[in-house]
């Protein structure tokens, strides 16, 4: 199964291709400049180029559901949602922060917890199990204060994500292990894909709505 991925949600801008779980082609890049608009549609051209398939070839659509940059969800929601009109495939949505925990899953981590930066002190987090990827606690908004996740101190712990520059400033927790390097990447929502497939568990292409975790700005949107 000839599989799309899109991931929007961050600075990076990332779209890969895979036939069943082996990934055939991934082009994304990190832009301070959020580049999705003008890049997302090229670098699916180039997935697919580099994959040696062509776009009546995919049979399912999978996207980085956010929490994450609000335009950059926007545009991959639109994007994904394009292409499974277009192709009448199947829709499926994958929490971004789960994509941060993947490389990380069995390195002798208790607990692995994505950290997303939001405006000011904010974050989006969840803590993941370090081996089994399990979510320990849901994804939310996060103010980060000096005591926040005290009550891990004696767990091994990695914070990911561009939150967890701040939070290594903040945080009084002297041994766990920050690394601000890591965005959402669409390679990393294969598996998660995979198993949504598998149960049938795919988006309403019509209704579907980003992750978007807060109303943008604080505006809040109208219901119909």
């Amino acid at each position: 199964m000839k599989i799309l991925y899109l991931e929007t949600s961050s600075k990076n801008c990332s779209v890969a291709v895979s036939d069943n779980e082996k990934l055939l082609c991934l082009c994304e890049e990190v832009s301070e400049n959020y580049k999705q608009s003008e890049s997302l549609h090229t670098y699916v051209e180039w997935a697919l180029e580099g994959a040696g398939i062509s776009l009546k070839d995919i049979e399912a659509v999978s996207l980085g559901k956010g929490p994450g940059s609000y335009t950059g969800l926007r545009i991959g929601a639109a994007s994904a949602k394009g292409f499974c009109y277009g192709l009448k495939v199947p829709f499926i949505a994958i929490n971004s922060l789960e994509s941060m925990i993947e490389p990380f899953l069995g390195n002798n981590y208790d607990l692995i917890v994505p950290l997303v930066d939001a405006r000011r002190m904010e974050v989006y987090t969840a803590i993941y199990d370090g081996n089994t990827g399990e979510e320990l606690s849901g994804t939310e908004a996060k103010i980060l204060y000096e005591t926040s996740f005290e009550e891990y101190r004696d767990k091994k712990i990695i914070f990911v994500g561009d939150g967890a520059k701040k939070a290594k400033d903040i945080l009084q927790l002297p041994d766990a292990v920050f690394k601000d390097d890591v965005y959402p990447s669409a390679q990393y929502l294969i598996k998660k894909t995979l198993e949504k497939i598998e149960k049938k568990e795919f988006e309403d292409t019509a209704y579907f709505e980003p992750f978007y975790l807060k109303d943008f700005h604080g505006v809040k949107k109208n219901k119909s």
